[in-house]
């Protein structure tokens, strides 16, 4: 038995399928265009994500830059400091000196010479309140 629409090129289409073919046809044009968008989606992403890579890329340089600049200012200042200790010592020292002078020349003249005690603030130098009076010396103390 022959279909009743049975052709002999094959380039007919039996008109009962050439609705679900031209629905076919629109899905696969529909899904291309989404498959489009979709593209040029990814790309845009992957573009925002490569200027946000280079925007924080420039911000990291300059955060390296002031901790360098930071580390170089401390580095200066925790040297100073570790001169002004050693100033401080010295100077100490050399108070600590002094009053011994002082107090064998009381001795060996009789004479009561008050001589203050050392500041226990100079003894640590560490925690030196600021400003620090200077030490005053006086010439009326060797007479």
């Amino acid at each position: 038995m022959a279909s009743p629409q049975q052709t002999s090129s094959g380039s007919d289409v039996d008109p009962r399928y050439a609705k679900f073919d031209e629905k076919k046809r629109k899905r696969m044009i529909s899904n291309r265009e989404s498959a489009r968008r979709s593209r040029v989606r990814k790309q845009q992403h992957v573009d925002e994500l490569v200027s946000q890579v280079n925007q924080l890329e420039k911000v990291n340089k300059l955060a390296l830059e002031d901790i360098n600049n930071t580390t170089q200012l401390y580095l200066g200042i925790a040297s100073e400091n570790n001169v002004l200790r050693a100033q401080a010592a010295e100077l100490t020292d050399r108070l600590r000196s002094l009053n011994n002078v002082l107090e064998a020349v009381s001795i060996i003249n009789g004479v009561p010479v008050d001589i203050p005690e050392i500041p226990e603030n100079l003894l640590e130098p560490w925690q030196l309140p600021c400003p620090v009076p200077p030490v005053m010396a006086s010439a009326n103390w060797f007479q």
